[in-house]
Protein backbone atom coordinates (compact mmCIF):
# COMPACT_ATOMS: atom_id res chain seq x y z
CA UNK A 1 0.00 0.00 0.00
CA UNK A 2 1.22 3.33 -0.79
CA UNK A 3 0.04 6.82 0.59
CA UNK A 4 0.23 10.02 -1.21
CA UNK A 5 1.75 12.60 0.60
CA UNK A 6 2.00 16.48 -0.11
CA UNK A 7 4.72 18.78 1.23
CA UNK A 8 4.57 22.46 0.78
CA UNK A 9 8.12 22.79 -0.85
CA UNK A 10 6.86 20.65 -3.59
CA UNK A 11 4.14 23.45 -4.91
CA UNK A 12 5.48 24.73 -7.73
CA UNK A 13 5.52 21.05 -9.17
CA UNK A 14 2.34 20.58 -7.93
CA UNK A 15 1.06 23.46 -10.01
CA UNK A 16 2.84 22.39 -13.59
CA UNK A 17 1.69 19.10 -12.95
CA UNK A 18 -1.90 20.32 -12.47
CA UNK A 19 -1.46 22.70 -15.26
CA UNK A 20 -0.68 19.97 -17.83
CA UNK A 21 -3.47 18.90 -20.34
CA UNK A 22 -3.64 15.51 -18.04
CA UNK A 23 -1.81 15.77 -14.54
CA UNK A 24 0.11 12.59 -13.62
CA UNK A 25 0.96 10.54 -10.31
CA UNK A 26 4.40 8.88 -10.14
CA UNK A 27 4.83 5.12 -8.02
CA UNK A 28 8.14 4.62 -7.67
CA UNK A 29 9.36 0.99 -7.10
CA UNK A 30 12.70 -1.17 -6.74
CA UNK A 31 13.37 -2.61 -10.03
CA UNK A 32 15.08 -5.68 -8.68
CA UNK A 33 15.18 -8.60 -10.87
CA UNK A 34 14.10 -11.21 -8.82
CA UNK A 35 10.62 -12.89 -9.32
CA UNK A 36 9.84 -11.38 -6.40
CA UNK A 37 6.63 -8.98 -5.98
CA UNK A 38 8.13 -5.03 -6.49
CA UNK A 39 8.45 -2.92 -3.27
CA UNK A 40 6.69 0.56 -3.67
CA UNK A 41 9.12 3.20 -2.98
CA UNK A 42 7.46 6.01 -3.42
CA UNK A 43 4.02 7.68 -4.36
CA UNK A 44 4.07 11.01 -5.28
CA UNK A 45 2.74 14.04 -7.88
CA UNK A 46 5.85 15.99 -8.01
CA UNK A 47 7.03 15.24 -11.51
CA UNK A 48 10.67 16.04 -10.38
CA UNK A 49 10.67 13.80 -7.55
CA UNK A 50 9.61 11.14 -9.82
CA UNK A 51 12.42 11.85 -11.99
CA UNK A 52 15.06 11.83 -9.54
CA UNK A 53 14.68 8.04 -9.28
CA UNK A 54 14.93 7.47 -13.00
CA UNK A 55 18.96 7.57 -13.19
CA UNK A 56 18.87 4.35 -10.59
CA UNK A 57 17.30 0.90 -10.44
CA UNK A 58 13.88 1.98 -10.24
CA UNK A 59 11.07 1.58 -12.51
CA UNK A 60 8.60 4.84 -12.31
CA UNK A 61 5.57 4.30 -13.77
CA UNK A 62 2.49 7.00 -13.98
CA UNK A 63 -1.53 7.50 -14.34
CA UNK A 64 -3.58 9.67 -14.73
CA UNK A 65 -4.74 11.55 -11.44
CA UNK A 66 -8.03 11.20 -10.48
CA UNK A 67 -10.47 14.10 -10.11
CA UNK A 68 -10.35 14.21 -6.46
CA UNK A 69 -7.10 14.08 -5.71
CA UNK A 70 -6.17 16.70 -8.38
CA UNK A 71 -9.44 19.23 -5.86
CA UNK A 72 -7.69 17.96 -3.06
CA UNK A 73 -3.89 19.26 -4.68
CA UNK A 74 -5.95 22.42 -5.12
CA UNK A 75 -7.35 23.05 -1.76
CA UNK A 76 -3.92 21.76 -0.62
CA UNK A 77 -1.79 25.15 -2.96
CA UNK A 78 -4.98 27.17 -2.06
CA UNK A 79 -4.63 27.04 1.61
CA UNK A 80 -1.19 26.79 1.66
CA UNK A 81 -0.39 29.39 -0.84
CA UNK A 82 1.33 28.91 -4.57
CA UNK A 83 5.45 28.08 -4.00
CA UNK A 84 7.37 31.55 -5.33
CA UNK A 85 11.23 31.08 -6.27
CA UNK A 86 12.74 33.02 -3.60
CA UNK A 87 16.30 34.43 -4.21
CA UNK A 88 18.45 34.96 -1.38
CA UNK A 89 19.33 38.75 -0.31
CA UNK A 90 22.91 39.69 -1.06
CA UNK A 91 24.77 39.99 1.66
CA UNK A 92 24.78 43.99 2.55
CA UNK A 93 28.24 45.24 0.88
CA UNK A 94 28.09 42.66 -1.74
CA UNK A 95 29.03 43.72 -5.24
CA UNK A 96 29.99 46.62 -4.39
CA UNK A 97 33.11 48.64 -4.57
CA UNK A 98 34.73 49.37 -1.32
CA UNK A 99 36.20 52.89 -2.14
CA UNK A 100 39.36 52.14 -0.95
Amino acid sequence: MAYLELFKDERTDYRFNLSSQQPKLFLVLDNNESNEQPKIVSLTASQSVAAQYLDGDYLVLSHDMPLAIQAWMEAFIGRHGELLEQRRKKRKGAGRSSGK
